[in-house]
């Protein structure tokens, strides 16, 4: 039987190896993006953080996880929902950063409203960042 990490690795035609078994493991237990330095002290004692980088950048580039939006200097990164591939990564989706505990979530039910730009511009990506205080912190 084929856990979470196989399958997606294996619909994705990417070779298993531990660290990216490792890695899509932060993710799917996870319910919140993750940046870099999440990934590699959650993985860090077994791969050396350039392995991190190079897995995080070959999830990114076969569309196994997305960048997310934040107001933070570096990246965070979440797994994709839907079927991206290299060419396409289709998240037209909120993205909410709490203020208080610094976690950014993706809101795949609220949907970004259609934006007119005007003439002679061409969307590629669209994001939006919401920032406030999340359900947990509320509690």
């Amino acid at each position: 039987m084929m856990n979470n990490a196989q399958t997606l690795l294996k619909q994705y035609n990417l070779r298993h190896t531990e660290c990216r078994q490792a890695v899509i493991d932060a993710f799917v237990k996870s319910k919140y993006a993750r940046a870099h330095a999440d990934v590699e002290e959650i993985v860090g004692k077994n791969y050396d953080r350039v392995t991190v980088y190079r897995t995080l950048r070959t999830f990114l580039d076969k569309g196994v996880i997305h960048k997310v939006l934040d107001d933070l200097a570096y990246p965070k990164y979440a797994l994709c929902k839907s079927t991206c591939n290299t060419l396409l990564h289709n998240h037209t989706h909120v993205h909410f950063k709490c203020n208080q505990c610094g976690q950014t979530n993706c809101l795949d039910e609220v949907v970004i409203p259609m934006v007119v730009l005007p003439k002679g511009y061409v969307s590629a990506e669209t994001n939006l960042l919401i920032s406030g205080i999340c359900l947990s912190c509320t509690k």
